[in-house]
């Protein structure tokens, strides 16, 4: 719902000793029923209503007993924000130049044009009014931006600048490639960016390239007609077709291979997608963002991938940087990991301790935020108390800094999973009820954990 939509009625105060003249202007700005007119006919009670701070005051300057000057300066002292008209029988252009300066809005002389001019200048004056009401929204909705979900909040320098690109990025149709180490977050990042574009209501649709198989891409990402290959028993819309009008994000794009680069170059070109066994094509209007942890540049230097569609996709380069480098933003979001995680679950809500917090600040996260919402949800699970202390946090083991630095090891959500489910069983014998009713979770899925050799059970 826009500002303009929600706004409060303009709030206009007259000031004016003389009676009908008084009354003369209120009945004229009341004929808009969204003005709400106050007539005062003295300074004294004027000024015991002035900390409703009015949106505009219409200011006879020539009151008996009272300097203007005076007036004036106690309306901008007590409401500063709001609009004074000086309405004035003596035509002096002068004493107009000289109030304007003061920083009067505008100066209005009692003639037969009173009326006209008052109603223009009144117009223009909520005209900006509304505008600043509109900026302060944007601003709110910019500081909104500083906490962009779960993982996505931070007050670091990298953050706050990967906020502004989001920002830029979402005020316009221009592509985005996200970049950044595994875990950090990009598909949110490209969520906020569609949240917040002009496409809002329109479908974001994902497409993970890195966990479709290869011969099966094609088809997932442009669709078939029935009876197009073996196995191809009706005809499918891609995804190319289910985000027409929206966004479409292509996380792990430097896994996509050569040939079929060389089709989403066409169609991102022409504008339009060929469903495979299809004779006609279909029309597309699809914001292109996409998503990689490898470096695209060297790819292209090895022939992985082609240049002209590198340079098609490009856009804006937002890098994520890994959880390491955002300093204490890492606790901002823990606690908001923990918190979504207790709301989720029914649970009553819980803080990080001090000695905990120090304890998570130590470890480098080579799975970024995928492996710290492991840890903190775990934490929460096995914390009894209001709190999370040190004994609630499981950490993998520290690997070396250098080796985290140079080889970051890679691991899926379900590989931290069945780390954690290991080193329980490890600490309670392989007791597998125990380590379910530790983690709260079915013993049958540690069964199946073990039957897929995913978790061990020493021999006792």
């Amino acid at each position: 719902m826009s500002v303009l939509e929600t706004k409060s009625p303009t709030t206009i105060f007259v000031l004016e000793d003389d009676l009908w003249y008084s009354q003369f202007l209120s009945y004229h700005l009341s004929l808009n029923p969204d003005h709400k007119v106050e007539v005062f006919n003295d300074v004294d009670s004027f000024m015991s209503r002035l900390h409703e701070a009015p949106d505009i005051v219409t200011l006879d300057y020539y009151l008996p007993g009272y300097a203007g000057e005076t007036i004036l300066k106690k309306i901008m002292a007590a409401s500063p924000r709001t609009y004074t008209l000086v309405v004035s029988g003596q035509d002096d252009i002068s004493k107009a130049v000289d109030l304007l300066k003061q920083g009067v809005h505008d100066y209005i002389a009692k003639n037969d044009e009173t009326k006209e001019r008052l109603w223009s200048i009144v117009e223009k004056i909520k005209q900006n009014i509304s505008l600043k009401q509109e900026i302060e929204v944007l601003r709110k909705e910019v500081k909104q931006k500083y906490s962009l979900g779960s993982e996505l909040v931070g007050s670091s320098e990298p953050m706050q600048k990967i906020f502004t690109l989001v920002e830029k990025a979402s005020n316009s149709n221009i592509n985005v490639t996200i970049t950044g180490e595994t875990g950090t977050g990009k598909e949110l990042i490209a969520k906020a960016i569609h949240q917040h574009s002009n496409r809002s209501n329109k479908p974001f649709v994902a497409v993970n390239i890195s966990a479709i198989p290869s011969e099966l891409l094609e088809s997932e990402l442009f669709g078939h007609e029935k009876g197009s290959f073996t196995g191809a028993t009706n005809q499918r819309i891609g995804k190319f077709e289910e985000a027409n009008g929206g966004t479409l994000f292509l996380d792990e794009i430097g896994e996509m291979n050569i040939n079929l680069q060389s089709k989403l170059l066409r169609i991102l070109q022409e504008r339009e997608v060929t469903r495979i066994g299809a004779k006609g094509t279909v029309a597309i209007d699809v914001r292109i963002l996409t998503a990689t942890h490898r470096n695209l540049i060297d790819e292209v230097k090895k022939g992985n991938f082609r240049e002209d569609l590198y340079y098609r996709l490009l856009g804006i380069q937002i890098h994520l940087p890994p959880l390491r480098e955002r300093g204490h933003d890492l606790l901002l979001i823990a606690q908001k990991l923990l918190a979504d995680f207790c709301e989720q679950n029914a649970m009553p809500p819980k803080r990080i301790t001090p000695d905990a917090q120090k304890v998570l600040l130590k470890h480098t996260y080579p799975g970024n935020v995928r492996e710290l919402k492991a840890v903190v949800e775990l934490a929460a699970v096995l914390s009894d108390k209001e709190t999370i202390t040190p004994e609630d946090i499981q950490l993998p083991e520290q690997k070396q800094a250098h080796h985290v630095a140079h080889l970051q090891e890679e691991k899926t959500l379900d590989e931290y999973i069945a780390e954690t489910v290991q080193k329980y069983l490890d600490k309670y014998n392989y007791n597998v009820l125990s380590v379910a009713d530790k983690l709260k979770i079915g013993k049958s899925t540690i069964y199946r954990m073990i039957r897929k050799r995913e978790v061990h059970i020493a021999d006792k």
